[in-house]
């Protein structure tokens, strides 16, 4: 078993920033594959923090529009959480938003393509209180 690694910058606007990164993770997967000779693989897409995310969505703006309204009624903004109270950075929600949804996801890469549904993207969403950079790794394992 081998293993590649490639890694870009995201910049986002928090507050439920949703980013496409489809075309920038099938970039870097077969950069990887080409490096390798290799038409099959499972693919790994993952970003560090504690207040983003990695999903699959249909990416369009009817859902960029549901996915925040749902989430603030589930987990509101403006509620007082007991992340805040001990670090007094206002982000609690941020963290609770992004540990339901979780921070990698993986894809398998078949016959030289990322295997994805006709409709779905895969994407990045910043939950944090301010604009952040945010890495994301892509790991090609063969």
């Amino acid at each position: 078993m081998a293993v590649k690694n490639e890694k870009f910058l995201i910049q986002t606007q928090g507050f439920n920033d949703i980013i496409d990164i489809t075309l920038k993770v099938d970039e870097a997967v077969k950069k990887s594959a080409a490096a390798a000779n290799i038409k099959n693989a499972a693919v790994h897409i993952f970003s560090p923090g504690s207040t983003v995310s990695i999903t699959t969505i249909e990416y369009e703006p009817g859902l960029i529009k549901d996915i925040p309204e749902i989430l603030n009624k589930l987990i509101p903004m403006d509620n007082t959480y007991h992340h805040d109270e001990t670090w007094h950075d206002g982000n609690g929600y941020a963290h609770i938003r992004a540990a339901i949804i979780g921070n990698g996801i993986n894809v398998p890469f078949v016959n030289g393509e990322l295997e994805l549904g006709n409709w779905q993207q895969i994407v990045l969403m910043d939950f944090d209180n301010k604009p952040r950079t945010r890495s994301v790794i892509v790991q090609t394992i063969y």
